[in-house]
């Protein structure tokens, strides 16, 4: 599936997702300090506000809903005053609760967090976090059953409360469900049940692999591991949230997937991963690739990383987030002096340039390899006339506006510049980039920009292409596609005239 964000937003209101795991009831008690305990030392804060919302699988659940599918939230909570709030918090969410079972001999998970002057001072938790007893595994495992067959994709939210015991496990694999996404603090326990995708943090991947872990790189650090990592799992793909430094998306016999965040300033992150994992889920029940899966995904995770305590991204924030106009930079001039502040904190500025018309998965592979080779990618984009002589009078198909929107929508990529010429020697010379990228069979003599680019200290770098992943290629089976239905409608016709010129004559007769 190409990258039409509107379309696969739209999508999603047509899934019914199933949401199974362990609910939680996230409260804020927001207020000042200004004074010690005589009792203790420790801060008196005087709450002001207090505010609850869904978290844990309901968090991944209520974000769902947020950005417009049909979700059910399957879980076991206790019959108390924790599972009431978290009950009118589901409901002003969105979602009903006739799957989330009450039982009596079970206490709410409740996370109780105080905030002084947007600092948390203290988190209370409590809750039951043992097994479900047979009374309560049997009610769910009844409601899972009547519930699976209703739902286009199932999400397992685990976070090792008890309601996913081995029993309701089995229960998932004999479902079989056609699109299974894990995000589970003991992801060996599901790999027999070979989910499509699992969502590991780098923590939980790293101590899957035995790894120690390390600040930097830790993306490379797991890419090293990936097939071991998805043989671990089961699973067809691995996204491995790395908090600042992005998602790693891995998956069988593709190469691996980079996809960035935006660094905002947050102390009070808390739910970015239910983001993501439902974000995720939907992009791959709507049909998108893996890498244009895990961008969207991401994005939705910036938007909640961006506002404080448990949150959620709607479709509306989604699609506001991923408007192209603080990527593309029309004015040379202006992108030069902000290159000129990345340099200057110490960062390698890359440069590429193509025409990107039909954007597809050999484009995507080739701007996150580019990416790594810096930490900022600029990507030159050919005009429309630019494009008309270089490939000919019937391209591009995509006019410019359209193919830097949706460039836009790549986290690796950080700024876009259109240019008019042939060849971007005039941008070259006034970007004066790090690093210049071209993608092919070329070699570093056949490329005219070269000289330029060493010359002012530069180095060019050649990335091959994916094989068999071309537009030109893309265009011409488009193309043949149509010839063929047009001449089996010609065949047709000639078929039905025959057929009304024998009736005639038999008529005539």
């Amino acid at each position: 599936m190409s990258l039409s964000l509107p379309t696969l937003l739209d999508a999603f209101a047509r899934l019914r997702l199933l949401v199974l795991g362990d609910a939680i009831l996230d409260c804020y008690l927001e207020g000042t300090s200004d004074r010690i305990c005589p009792e203790a030392p420790v801060p008196v804060v005087t709450v002001r506000s207090r505010c609850e919302a869904p978290g844990g699988a309901a968090n991944t659940a209520a974000n769902a809903r947020a950005l417009g599918a049909q979700v059910t939230l399957l879980s076991v909570i206790g019959d108390d005053a924790e599972g009431a709030l978290l009950r009118q918090a589901l409901q002003r969410a969105g979602l009903g609760q006739d799957s989330v079972l009450a039982h009596a001999r079970r206490r709410t998970l409740a996370k109780q967090r105080v905030v002084a002057s947007g600092q948390i001072l203290l988190r209370v938790d409590q809750g039951s976090t043992e097994p479900l007893d047979a009374v309560a595994e049997q009610a769910l495992l009844g409601r899972l059953r009547r519930l699976f067959p209703h739902h286009d994709a199932v999400i397992v939210s685990d976070y090792a409360y008890g309601v996913l015991t081995p029993r309701v496990i089995a229960a998932l694999q004999a479902c079989a469900p056609r699109l299974l996404v894990v995000d589970s603090k003991n992801l060996g326990a599901f790999r027999a049940l070979g989910p499509t995708a699992v969502k590991p943090n780098y923590s939980q991947a790293a101590g899957l692999l035995g790894l120690a872990k390390t600040e930097q790189p830790r993306a490379g650090q797991i890419a090293e591991h990936a097939q071991r990592l998805l043989d671990l799992t089961g699973a067809q793909i691995a996204a491995v949230t790395l908090d600042a430094d992005g998602v790693l998306v891995l998956e069988r016999g593709r190469p691996a997937h980079r996809a960035y965040a935006r660094a905002v300033p947050n102390a009070r992150v808390n739910g970015a991963g239910d983001t993501f994992v439902a974000a995720f889920t939907l992009a791959l029940a709507a049909g998108a690739h893996t890498p244009a899966a895990a961008e969207l995904a991401s994005a939705a995770a910036g938007v909640v990383v961006a506002k404080e305590g448990t949150a959620v991204c709607s479709a509306a924030e989604l699609r506001e987030s991923l408007v192209a106009e603080a990527k593309v930079v029309a004015d040379a001039e202006r992108l030069a002096a902000r290159l000129a502040l990345h340099r200057a904190q110490g960062r390698r500025v890359v440069f590429t340039n193509g025409c990107f018309d039909l954007l597809h998965r050999g484009h995507i592979t080739y701007l996150n390899q580019a990416k790594t080779l810096g930490e900022v990618l600029v990507v030159a984009v050919n005009s429309d006339t630019s494009v008309r002589r270089l490939k000919g009078p019937r391209r591009p198909i995509l006019p410019l506006e359209d193919r830097m929107q949706v460039l836009s929508a790549l986290s690796c990529v950080d700024y876009i510049i259109p240019f008019e010429e042939d060849t971007p020697e005039r941008l070259i010379r006034l970007l004066r980039p790090d690093v210049f990228v071209k993608g092919g069979d070329y070699r570093r003599e056949t490329l005219p920009e070269a000289p330029l680019v060493e010359a002012q200290g530069g180095v060019v770098k050649i990335l091959p292409y994916l094989l068999d992943r071309s537009t030109s290629g893309i265009i011409e089976r488009i193309r043949q596609a149509g010839d063929d239905r047009a001449l089996r409608e010609r065949e047709q016709e000639d078929d039905r005239r025959e057929s009304l010129e024998r009736r005639a004559e038999s008529a005539l007769r």
